[in-house]
């Protein structure tokens, strides 16, 4: 089998591509090789020893999906691919756009329906946890910079500001709102996402749907170092039933189809926790749950191929990540052979 995965970026707001394929590694009934779709000749991904067998440059969705597809249908027809894995949310609408003209080709996929991408969305994610009784910290939309003016009175200081696709930024007064805002609408467009700021602790649940309103499996953690970009830099896996029935709530309501990541923050002053985010896709700490016990990546790769997949039972408790910064080692040639012709070939 050959799988195709993205995300192969791994700075410091890592993507989750090589995480996902570590977790591919990790299945030993899996016979298959992984092959890297990437958007920057400077991925890291692209560079780490063992991790890809070939490595291809694709076009942003944003530049065309005609442009995309043509490119995967060449690499297709060099390759063979079996499946591919998007794995970043700014492509997962154009990936599920050109779906059906991949699954022409032979290659299939496990993505979730423009209408499941929508329900979620950071712009609508309130009205989802108010008509499902999920608490959510308040947020209103912002299409321009005076919108920033009219913040509810009830919009204490600090307050977030939200990119639509990536990106948050903890601000204590007007003036570093507008900073962020101009920082974030330049980068990820309109609308910017302006919310209500929550003290308190943050966890995350990695999760896979399988279409039917089923959670296959679930692996919860609580963040034990975050960047300054709210990232998890490390985290440990904790049994906390309210967070895994908050995740299975949400998977039923969808109808899911692929992973996911739930964001959440305990209330420090009522106790409860407020669903901040849902991600499209598996996370970049994705590894930690086959290292926990619950291979996710694998087992939607059963899926996506008709197998029958029980639910996961459980996972071990007190497993911790700690992500790491590694320098890779390569030469020019390498590096210009990437650059000019949009691939590289690992294969002995």
């Amino acid at each position: 089998m050959k799988i195709a995965v993205t995300g192969l970026n791994a700075t410091d707001n890592p993507g989750p591509g090589v995480p996902v394929i570590r977790s591919l590694k990790e299945a030993k009934d899996l016979n298959a090789e992984i092959i890297g779709l990437f958007y920057d000749s400077l991925d890291p991904g692209i560079y780490m020893e063992n991790v890809t067998s070939a490595c291809y440059m694709i076009p942003y969705p944003s530049g065309g999906l005609n442009e995309l597809y043509e490119r995967i249908k060449e690499i297709h027809e060099k390759e063979k691919i079996d499946i591919i894995i998007p794995t970043l949310d700014s492509e997962l609408y154009g990936f599920v756009k050109i779906e059906g003209k991949l699954h022409s080709l032979g290659i299939k996929t496990f993505l979730p329906s423009i209408e499941q991408l929508n329900i979620r969305a950071k712009d609508v994610l309130f009205k989802f946890c108010e008509s499902n009784k999920i608490k959510a910290p308040k947020n209103i939309l912002a299409n321009s910079s005076q919108d920033l003016n009219s913040i509810p009175e009830d919009f204490k200081y600090p307050i977030v500001i939200k990119g639509i696709f990536y990106e948050a930024h903890i601000v204590n007064n007007l003036e570093e709102a507008k900073i962020a805002f101009n920082k974030i609408r330049m980068k990820w467009g309109f609308p910017v996402i302006i919310q209500e700021f929550l003290k308190g602790d943050e966890f995350n649940v990695v999760a896979l749907g399988n279409g039917t309103g089923e959670m296959t499996g679930a692996v919860a953690m609580r963040k034990l170092y975050i960047t300054d970009k709210g990232k998890g830099w490390a985290g440990i896996t904790i049994d906390d039933k309210k967070l895994l029935e908050l995740s299975g709530i949400v998977i039923e309501k969808t109808k899911w189809l692929s992973g996911m990541e739930l964001e959440f923050i305990k209330s420090a002053e009522t106790g409860e926790y407020y669903l901040l985010e849902i991600n499209p896709r598996f996370p970049a700490w994705t590894y930690l749950a086959p290292m926990a016990g619950q291979n996710l990546p694998h087992a939607m790769i059963k899926l996506a191929f008709g197998k029958d997949v029980k639910p996961f039972s459980g996972y071990k408790i007190g497993i911790i990540f700690v992500r790491s910064s590694w320098d890779l080692i390569s030469d020019i040639k390498t590096f210009e052979k990437i650059a000019t012709f949009g691939e590289i070939e690992w294969r002995k």
